[in-house]
């Protein structure tokens, strides 16, 4: 369906609203409240043991369907709403769901742990306290409901999302989410750590699995970083798909689209993928992992949960969330910055110029947002799908990426691999902070530099776009490329060496028993930071002080790996940070 709609749930009044557009005329259509039950078969998907609440019948026609009723909180008590379901009438959640929502981790946070008390301040006056615990009780709360402090759920929140992030397979064919993510590569793939992986490596199950043959394209994979992807729909898999390369998950708490306004801009809930619609139902990060799961980890291309694969639960879900909320930066830069480097203090003027690089205009303070709405993850069309010999297909044909959406599309790929696709050709923007270390570049891989990837704005791809005619189009010359290439590799060392850092100071807290983590995991990660560091600036011949330090840094942090006395454990993450902070001097 191309339906979406809102629920509202108004606390002080308890009045429900159901607002739906889009839907078709040949049925009516039920509204329902699920309360996910736990048990050991049941999931996040509403199921026969599950309780739930038929509210009514939308009203209206067409593009203009409503529901508005006040809840009655003595049928309420005890109730928690973990979905909202629109269904076709006469059919109950798990028949038949057209449309699923859920509340997000942080509304179910911010009712519950210490704060309940603070909805007497919501209510009408006269509200005996008997009311709040009825209303407080339909947000559902968070996966980890018993810690003393808010601070604490969400610390033991982010390390159960860890676990189940790095090792839970659900049941499916051997891959976790971190098979595609690893910790040690930024949190994505790429063509060098895919040479590096075994061969019974559970990313190339489908070379050795015959169930899963058709799971994935090999010699893409190996090849380019290239995944596939049924985003369109698995009514025909391995007809109907894309070639993607994986997005890190990095600073997802900056760039994932917060905008409340409520036109249609505001759907997807959160803009995730590519496109801005990789997830199911709301399309919000919590959502992501469901779709995750059904796409990548099945044991057949039948993809029938239960079978191939066990969807995740309510509580699974809240605790994979906080954890990539968690990763790398919490803020967005303040841009400019007092950069010493004098070819890095050029590119970055070029990038802020609304006149000449124009990057800002997009990619606020080098981030996923708009200059003019810094909550908004926006999508464009920036002709990237358009783009002439693009490697993977110099290698085997495949289907055009028509990007956000599912309206067939005609006119998509360049002329050469002309193709019905699905979508407006648009995709949503990526932040630069960490580009220079994540390549290759663009939802197709097509791009291996960040140089490249500069240099693509100059391009008749994007210059004959919407966006590259409505800017007045982009024109730098080779040194300004350099320049503004230059500056995105010095901010993402200052990252590199900012996440290292906050890595370090984490493992130190755990072997001082302030916290609960993997000491091995944090000191790896934070080791391939480190050489990301050196890399993005070695590469380009830029603050070979800073590499050195970094070098050094580097050193250490390997001896620490290998040591078992937690005294010289210490001396050794000690003396690592030093000289991260000496290269973070030097830039």
């Amino acid at each position: 369906t191309t339906a979406r709609g809102l629920a509202k749930l108004d606390l002080k009044s308890g009045v429900f609203s159901a607002t739906i557009t889009g839907l078709p005329d040949t049925s009516k259509y039920d509204v329902w409240l699920v309360d996910n039950r736990p048990g050991p078969e049941t999931s996040v998907k509403p199921e026969a043991s599950d309780r739930m609440i038929r509210l009514g019948t939308l009203q209206g026609s067409g593009d203009s369907r409503r529901l508005v009723m006040s809840l009655d909180t003595d049928k309420m008590r005890g109730f928690e709403i973990d979905l909202v379901v629109i269904t076709p009438g006469a059919q109950r959640p798990g028949q038949a769901d057209l449309l699923v929502g859920s509340p997000t981790l942080f509304q179910r946070m911010f009712f519950h742990e210490g704060t309940r008390g603070s909805l007497a301040d919501l209510l009408p006056e006269g509200t005996d306290e008997e009311g709040v615990p009825a209303l407080a009780g339909l947000v559902p709360p968070p996966a980890v409901a018993h810690a003393s402090t808010q601070t604490d759920a969400i610390i033991r929140l982010i390390a159960k999302g860890e676990r189940l992030f790095f090792e839970e397979t659900f049941a499916g064919n051997g891959r976790t989410c971190g098979t595609c993510h690893p910790a040690e590569n930024n949190f994505t793939i790429d063509p060098a750590f895919i040479a590096t992986l075994p061969p019974k490596d559970p990313l190339f199950v489908a070379e050795f699995n015959p169930a899963l043959a058709q799971l994935e394209v090999p010699k893409l994979m190996r090849g380019f970083g290239l995944i596939l992807e049924n985003l369109d729909g698995f009514e025909n898999p391995t007809r109907k798909f894309v070639m993607r390369g994986v997005p890190h998950t990095l600073a997802l708490n900056t760039s994932l689209n917060i905008d409340p306004s409520p036109d249609k801009d505001a759907f997807p809930q959160q803009r995730t993928g590519w496109s801005g619609d990789g997830a199911p139902s709301t399309g919000s990060l919590r959502d992501f992992a469901t779709g995750a799961v059904t796409q990548h980890f099945p044991k057949s291309l039948k993809r029938e949960p239960g079978v191939d694969f066990r969807l995740p639960k309510d509580h699974e879900l809240d605790a994979m969330e906080a954890f990539q909320l968690s990763l790398g930066r919490q803020k967005d830069l303040t841009l400019p910055l007092p950069l010493k480097g004098v070819v890095a203090q050029l590119g970055q003027k070029i990038f802020l110029a609304d006149d000449l690089g124009k990057c800002n205009l997009c990619h606020f303070n080098a981030g996923a947002n708009t200059k003019g709405n810094p909550l908004n993850n926006a999508n464009f069309d920036t002709g990237v799908e358009r783009l002439v010999d693009q490697p993977a297909r110099l290698v085997q044909r495949f289907p055009c990426d028509g990007g956000f959406g599912r309206d067939r599309n005609q006119d998509c790929g360049p002329v050469s691999n002309l193709r019905v696709a699905f979508g407006d050709n648009q995709f949503n923007t990526p932040t630069l902070v960490e580009a220079a270390d994540t390549g290759p570049l663009f939802h197709n891989n097509a791009i291996t530099t960040i140089e490249g990837g500069v240099a693509f704005y100059n391009s008749n791809a994007f210059n004959q776009t919407t966006i590259g005619q409505a800017i007045g189009g982009i024109a730098l010359e080779p040194t300004q490329v350099e320049a503004v290439a230059a500056f995105l590799r010095v901010i993402n060392g200052l990252e590199n060496i900012r996440s290292s850092i906050d890595l370090d100071e984490r493992a130190l807290r755990v072997l001082a028993g302030h916290a609960d983590a993997n000491v091995k995991r944090l000191l790896v990660q934070s080791r391939a930071e480190v050489t990301d560091g050196m890399q993005v600036l070695s590469q380009a011949g830029l603050h070979p002080e800073a590499v050195r330090h970094l070098e050094r840094a580097r050193t250490l942090l390997g001896k620490a790996l290998s040591t078992a006395q937690n005294h010289e454990l210490v001396d050794l993450i000690r003396r690592a940070v030093h000289h991260q902070k000496a290269a973070r001097a030097d830039l």
